[in-house]
Formats: structure tokens, C-alpha cells, sequence
């Protein structure tokens, strides 16, 4: 069961404070001169309250509320730049898919308030945890807040608009992507009694959550522009992220969103610098005169070393330390990971000690987190059912052995159609979109209102 929300809600708290200050440091000299400065200032710190919100509210009537608001205030940050109509098109998308979201929420409430006639989170957690198996009414409930949660993480097939919101300002996409798009892995550790007592919340959790991260994951490696590539792998960790609620892995869900906030965050307000260092990389990897390539064989060494490491390091936490046994998916998907720090070094034979020793302390520094997560908020719940696991499973070692050619680092890899496929993205997008604006189109501004091309004014910007 969860813990005390107070326990729940102070890191994120913190977090959230934290991300809040900087980017709005830095939102304060990018946007210095821009007409519309005040507006954003306003929006912005509306955005960041409503969030504090939904982290610190402990009725789910006042979470959805919030929630709800926190949406309102990044629509008005999307479409910063309203005369552009990049920027209204994804705002409408991204309102239709939270409008979407937000009904599925209040159904929610409905049938829990029927069946239950409370929605203060204590008590759905107590009964839910308390009952030998749920109401019809309560999993139904259940299995809708999974599915707006899936909405709210620009989950497939509804996830275009977290991939092209690059017309709003750069601070936007950095609270975006480090923030407001987390609060649905959040929510789902808040309400952790009450979805893993639901084995339709978290199959739909799973099987979503998993092909988001296999596919995105996939497409981020054929794209070479630096936010495109970033937007594409906060799509891909939201999938990872819902899967480990979906598992019952709250702690490691927990884990992964503080440390994916900090990593987004830094990573959108440095892209800039992202090409100089990718220049050389390019740069020493061609001066060093090794040109082998890892093979499928390399990355199977690999993993198996990763794993005995994992494994190992593990159990000597648990036997001298006393940390909490590591469940072994979380252990597995943990190697997957960790495991392509190896790749490089075993295929070219150089750099091997350096990159073992990276691998051993990134290892430590993972279980001495989840010792202190699970020590002193405890959100553990039970493991979800075995088929679930081994779904999960084969579809990560599938995206760890189709890293390789997806990104073109090896000879023979992904061409022609199955390539093209790849990099559109499957286009599940582009029929969402004509669906979406079939069914509720949007006006987008007179060709006369948008702004002269970059370099005839100085108070053009490029796209974040």
C-alpha cells in the first residue's frame, strides 16, 4: 500500500520547487523583450501551482481539479506564439486528447463515490486494499483513471502533440517534458492500492506502456534533430514509467521520475550544446582508428555480464546492508539498460575497464536509491500477474537487440519500408489527426498574422 502522502508528496515537492526555479530563471532571460513576457510569467507560475496541487491534494476530487488546471495553464504556454499555426494545431490536439482524459476522471469518480461514497484517497486506498477482490463499479473506476493516465503520458496512439509541441519557447518544453507530463506516473503511485487491485487497469497499463516504449523508443533512433529526438524519448520513458505502475514496481515508478525530471529538464535547456558534443564524439570515434562494430553477439556478452553484476551487487545490499530484496523484472529491466554501456568497449576491445567501472557505480547508485525509496516511502504493491511480467519482458529485450540497426550504428541495418515506417513514426499520428479535426477542427491564424521569416526581426525566435 502506499504511504503517508506527506511522504509520497515531499520529494516531488521539492522536485517540482526545484525545476520551477531554474526554469524560470531561465525562461527570464530567454524571454527577456518579448511582448508577451508578462502572459507567460502568469501562466507559467499558474501551471507550476496547480501542479503543487495535484502533489500535495489528498481528495481526488481536488487531484482531478487541478489536474484539470494544470492543462488549462500549459495550453495557454503551448500557444505562446499564437500567430503561428504549428503551435495552435498541437495546442488543440493536446486538448482534445486532455479533455478526453479529464471525462474518463470524472466517470471515475462517479462510480467510486457510488460504491464507496468517499473519494478522500486514505479511504479508497484502505478499501481497496481491503477488499478480497473489487466491485465492478471500483475496477471499472480503476481501469479509467489507467486509461487517462495514459492520455495525460501522450501514450499510443494519442501522443503526436508531445512530439510537436517544438513552436512553443524552449523553458515550455523544458516544464513539459520534466514536469506536467510526469503527473500521470505520479498519480498512478497515489492511487497504487487501488490500480493493482485491478487487473484490467494494470494489463491496459502494461500492454500500452510497453509497445509506447518499444515503438517511440525505436523512432527516436532514426531521428537526428536534437529536441525531435528528446521529445520522442520522453514518450518512450512515460511508456517505461506506466509499465512499472502497471507491474506493481511503484518504487522503481517513483525512481525513474525523479531522475527522469532532472535528466529532461538539463536536456532541454543545454540542447543547444547537444550538436558541438555530438561533433565530438563523431569526432574521437573516427580518430581512433577502431571501426568494429558491436554485433548481436556483443550485445548478448554484455547483458549477460550486466546481469551477474546486477544480480551480485544486489544480494551483497541485501545480505550485509540489509536493503530490500530487488524484485528480479526490475533487476532485468535495470541490465537491459545499463548493459549498452558495454557495447562499444567489447566490440572494439579498448575502454573496457573505464566503462566496467562506470557500469559498477551506475548499479550503486540505482540500488542505494531504491534502498532509500522503498526504506522511507513505501510504495510497494503486489506483483502483477506473471503473464504481465513476461510481456514485459520479451518486449524490452526485443527494443535492447533492435537498439543496433533502428539506429543505423551497424552494417545491414533497418532500409527501405520498414525503415521509412520506423522514422513516420508507424503514422498513427496522422490518422489520430484526421480523426481529431474531423470530428472538432480548429481555426488557425490568417496567413497574414504569422510572422515574417527568421532574420527580418529581431523579435523572431526560433522554435523551441
Amino acid at each position: 500500500a502506499v504511504g503517508a502522502p506527506d511522504a509520497l508528496a515531499a520529494p516531488v515537492t521539492v522536485l517540482v520547487a526545484f525545476l520551477g526555479w531554474i526554469i524560470g530563471d531561465y525562461a527570464h532571460r530567454y524571454l527577456r523583450g518579448e511582448p508577451g513576457q508578462r502572459r507567460f510569467v502568469t501562466a507559467y507560475l499558474a501551471t507550476l501551482a496547480a501542479v503543487g496541487a495535484v502533489i500535495a491534494s489528498d481528495h481526488l476530487a481536488l487531484l482531478v481539479g487541478a489536474w484539470a488546471a494544470s492543462s488549462v495553464g500549459l495550453h495557454q504556454l503551448l500557444t505562446f506564439y499564437r500567430e503561428r499555426p504549428a503551435a495552435v494545431v498541437v495546442a488543440h490536439k493536446k486538448f482534445l486528447a486532455s479533455r478526453l482524459a479529464e471525462a474518463c476522471l470524472v466517470a471515475a469518480m462517479v462510480l467510486l463515490v457510488r460504491e464507496w461514497g468517499s473519494l478522500d484517497l486514505a479511504v479508497l486506498g484502505a478499501r481497496a486494499a481491503g477488499a478480497p477482490q473489487l466491485p465492478w463499479s471500483a475496477g471499472a473506476a480503476a481501469a479509467l483513471i489507467a486509461v487517462a493516465a495514459l492520455l495525460k503520458c501522450a501514450q499510443l496512439p494519442l501522443h503526436g502533440w508531445l512530439i510537436q509541441v517544438m513552436e512553443a519557447p524552449t523553458p515550455v518544453s523544458a516544464l513539459l517534458h520534466a514536469g506536467v507530463v510526469n503527473l500521470g506516473g505520479y498519480v498512478l503511485i497515489r492511487l497504487a492500492p487501488l490500480i493493482s487491485a485491478s487487473p484490467v487497469a494494470e494489463a491496459l497499463l502494461v500492454v500500452v506502456g510497453t509497445t509506447t516504449a518499444a515503438a517511440a523508443g525505436l523512432v527516436m533512433l532514426t531521428r537526428v534533430t536534437v529536441k525531435v529526438r528528446l521529445a520522442w524519448s520522453t514518450c518512450s520513458q512515460m511508456g517505461l514509467m506506466v509499465t512499472e505502475c502497471g507491474l506493481g514496481l511503484y518504487d522503481l515508478a517513483l525512481l525513474h521520475l525523479l531522475a527522469h525530471a532532472l535528466y529532461k529538464a538539463h536536456a532541454f535547456l543545454t540542447a543547444g550544446e547537444a550538436v558541438l558534443a555530438a561533433g565530438e564524439r563523431d569526432l574521437l570515434d573516427s580518430s581512433d582508428g577502431a571501426t568494429r562494430a558491436p554485433t548481436a553477439w556483443t550485445q548478448t556478452q554484455a547483458l549477460g555480464l550486466t546481469l551477474l553484476l546486477v544480480a551480485g551487487s544486489a544480494a551483497l545490499w541485501h545480505r550485509w546492508l540489509g536493503a530490500p530484496a530487488l524484485p528480479w523484472l526490475s533487476g532485468a529491466l535495470l541490465s537491459c539498460g545499463l548493459a549498452t554501456l558495454l557495447w562499444w568497449p567489447l566490440a572494439r576491445r579498448r575502454h573496457g575497464g573505464r566503462a566496467l567501472i562506470a557500469l559498477v557505480a551506475a548499479a550503486q547508485l540505482y540500488l542505494g536509491w531504491h534502498w532509500l525509496l522503498s526504506t522511507s516511502i513505501p510504495v510497494g504493491a503486489p506483483a502483477a500477474p506473471g503473464p504481465l511480467a513476461a510481456w514485459s519482458l520479451l518486449v524490452f529485450l526485443a527494443l535492447y537487440y533492435a537498439q543496433l540497426p533502428a539506429g543505423g550504428r551497424v552494417p545491414a541495418a533497418l532500409a527501405g519500408r520498414a525503415y521509412d515506417w520506423v522514422y513516420a513514426g508507424f503514422y498513427l499520428d496522422e490518422r489520430f489527426t484526421r480523426l481529431a479535426f474531423r470530428l472538432w477542427p480548429v481555426r488557425t491564424p490568417p496567413l497574414a498574422s504569422r510572422p515574417p521569416p527568421a532574420g527580418r526581426s529581431s523579435r523572431t525566435r526560433s522554435p523551441a
